[in-house]
């Protein structure tokens, strides 16, 4: 097992804590309630991706930690402090943010962290905290300052690790799909949602062109946003109501695609991954790719991680894995 990033009981995270070191959480909330205080932050969910393959538990946190760093400090943010969160970062360092799934935070995050001041100057990453999915509308997702010991569902937390001189942080994503060229999709509002929009240049209601065309929903809307490919994955589709709603913020005048089905996601993974040999610090899965691909008992190459309600590389994604490496300058 690796010793600074894997899956550990509460014990050894307990002693991980007591060496000072930033360290990024995530486990069940009965869990995380009980990590002592120290310098690190956390996020509710019970999947992940283990040494062993993916896996759902209760009885271990999942624990990243960051080599490398000088220091670090934690803060917390709301949806008027949220917009200094890149710019509050170290010159030479790594800020880690984890928002709590369904907050005002995230929504405000998701629909305008590309304008945030500084945003892509500076390393960041982070994921959203998510909750078992049978719990869904009764439980609330959780993040974690383990400075103070208190936790939130309506703030955002963030960890801000400087790193030594001759470090820097690299962070990268793979996204294994691509657009489908049948239809293309322009919406005339940024949101969660959407009822008609413009489909091949004519307007329609998408939820029924969905219903009609038999689309498949595991497939996330794909659009290019400044040179890579960006995911929307669809939450819902109600053709009676006309109503589609979104895991993250479609925006208006940008043009999206159906996905390209991916028959077997590990061995897409596998090729995708097949020349990197990556040492990470951090990495995160969507939680949509785990059920979709049927992730559980399966690899996803080295990397470990939560598997979550969104991931972030600067800005909101949705089915993509995001990780991070410290690197010499």
């Amino acid at each position: 097992m690796n010793e600074t990033k894997g899956m550990f009981s509460l014990a050894e995270v307990a002693e991980l804590v007591a060496s000072g070191r930033p360290i990024l959480l995530a486990g069940d909330e009965a869990l995380l309630d009980q990590v002592p205080r120290g310098n690190w932050i956390g996020g509710t969910i019970p999947y992940f991706m283990g040494d062993q393959g993916g896996l759902q538990s209760k009885e271990m946190l999942h624990v990243s930690v960051i080599h490398g760093a000088k220091g670090g400090y934690v803060g917390w943010y709301d949806t008027e402090t949220i917009g200094d969160i890149a710019a509050d970062g170290p010159v030479n360092g790594l800020t880690v943010c984890i928002l709590p799934a369904g907050s005002a935070v995230h929504e405000h995050y998701a629909k305008h962290a590309p304008d945030f001041e500084d945003m892509f100057m500076k390393p960041l990453v982070g994921w959203v905290a998510g909750v078992d999915l049978r719990d869904l509308g009764r439980v609330t997702p959780k993040v974690y300052n383990g400075a103070t010991g208190e936790k939130s569902d309506g703030q955002a937390v963030g960890l801000h690790i400087e790193l030594a001189a001759d470090k820097q942080a690299k962070v990268e994503l793979l996204n294994l799909f691509q657009p489908l060229d049948a239809h293309t999709l322009v919406f005339d509002a940024d949101g969660f949602s959407a009822g008609d929009c413009m489909i091949d240049g004519k307007q329609a209601n998408l939820a029924r062109f969905i219903a009609e065309h038999a689309i498949d929903t595991r497939m996330p809307l794909v659009a290019d946003y400044n040179g890579f490919y960006v995911n929307v994955s669809i939450q819902s589709v109600d053709a009676e109501s006309g109503n589609t709603r979104f895991y993250a913020p479609v925006f208006a005048g940008v043009e999206y695609f159906f996905a390209k089905p991916v028959a077997d996601y590990v061995a897409s993974f596998d090729q995708a991954m097949s020349d990197r040999n990556i040492e990470s610090v951090f990495s995160c899965n969507c939680i949509l790719n785990y059920l979709y691909a049927g992730l559980e008992g399966k690899k996803t190459g080295s990397l470990t991680g939560p598997m979550t309600f969104g991931e972030i590389a600067w800005q909101l994604l949705n089915q993509t894995l995001v990780w991070v490496r410290i690197v010499d300058r």
